[in-house]
């Protein structure tokens, strides 16, 4: 089957991003952070949904039988990116004009995102991922890691903040509360609590910088953040 593509809006295109969805709420936020990046390249973003095939059906049928037309599939992902891109323009009146165009396409997911990042020639493919692990992973596998595997552009991976959950990897701590505690009394001038600034192993540092010229309360331990 021919790939199908519909524009929602025109542009010239400087920076080509392709986002993959699959119409939740996850793929939402992909949607408005890869907006939000095209729009301050000035590029053109390409938000692709993959109908996965029944690999069954196709072995005993030799070809896809899906009931839903692909032209309103095609056209499901065009509202959608439509609405995104609406909302972005509420939370940034001077958003600037970018296209945007929707495809639709049959097969594996994460093979098709690659696919069309590599026949746009793309420069960046953003995708969500739910963060599983565990059995999770095993049994459902990880279309995010699989594109950044076949992806021959860099790969932008957008997963829900929670740095306090419990299904968190085990070596990464949640944020210490003092230390949030710290930033929000100071607005933002101190970044760590009494404890962590200490002199130790796992001290924290930090400083500002601004016009190119490191603030003038940094400490020599501290280091500046990437």
């Amino acid at each position: 089957m021919a790939p199908a593509a519909k524009e929602v809006s025109m542009a010239d295109a400087r920076y080509m991003v392709v986002v993959g969805i699959d119409f939740s709420d996850l793929a939402n936020h992909a949607v408005d952070s890869a907006l939000e990046l095209t729009g301050l390249r000035n590029g053109e973003l390409h938000v692709v949904y993959v109908e996965p095939e029944r690999a069954l059906e196709v072995a005993l049928n030799g070809a896809l039988g899906s009931d839903v037309d692909p032209a309103l599939l095609l056209e499901k992902v065009r509202v959608r990116a439509g609405e995104r891109l609406a909302e972005v323009k509420k939370r940034f009146p001077n958003f600037p004009p970018i296209r945007v165009v929707a495809h639709f396409r049959r097969g594996s997911p994460a093979r098709e995102v690659a696919q069309l990042a590599a026949d746009l020639d793309a420069d960046l493919v953003v995708v969500g991922s739910q963060g599983r692990s565990g059995a999770q992973r095993l049994l459902l596998g990880s279309v995010a890691e699989h594109i950044s595997r076949l992806a021959r552009c860099p790969v932008w991976i957008i997963r829900p903040k929670d740095h306090d959950k419990a299904t968190r990897v085990p070596e990464i701590e949640p944020p210490c509360h003092d230390c949030v505690e710290r930033r929000f009394v100071t607005q933002g001038k101190e970044l760590w609590c009494a404890r962590h600034a200490e002199h130790h192993v796992r001290a924290h540092g930090f400083r500002y910088v601004t016009d190119g010229l490191y603030d003038a309360s940094t400490t020599p331990y501290e280091s500046t953040p990437q």
